[in-house]
């Protein structure tokens, strides 16, 4: 399976955008940031036809200490889910 890195989309962009490596690079930098930004302010992040960023917060619980075999208590954490939409769902599934 074929891996497209941030450098390989800028030069897609770059070549299908008629824009320069640079312009592209811009574009890309600042969709990233819009993104990273709204997820960080609790809010969720909608790209028709393609899915949903979403921020979340997992609860703190209790876990096995992988050594010592005790319990522990895991803090809460917070991390960001991708939920891909309906039509990418279907299309990876053809």
């Amino acid at each position: 399976m074929k891996k497209l890195n941030k450098r390989d989309l800028v030069e897609v962009v770059a070549e299908k955008a008629h824009l320069s490596k640079k312009d592209a690079q811009a574009a890309i930098d600042m969709a990233f940031k819009l993104i990273e930004k709204s997820v960080l302010k609790g809010e969720e992040v909608n790209i028709s036809n393609f899915g949903v960023f979403s921020p979340k917060t997992r609860q703190s619980r209790e876990g096995t200490h992988p050594k010592k075999h005790s319990r522990i208590v895991i803090a809460e954490s917070k991390t960001v889910v991708f939920r891909p939409s309906k039509s990418l769902k279907a299309k990876l599934n053809k």
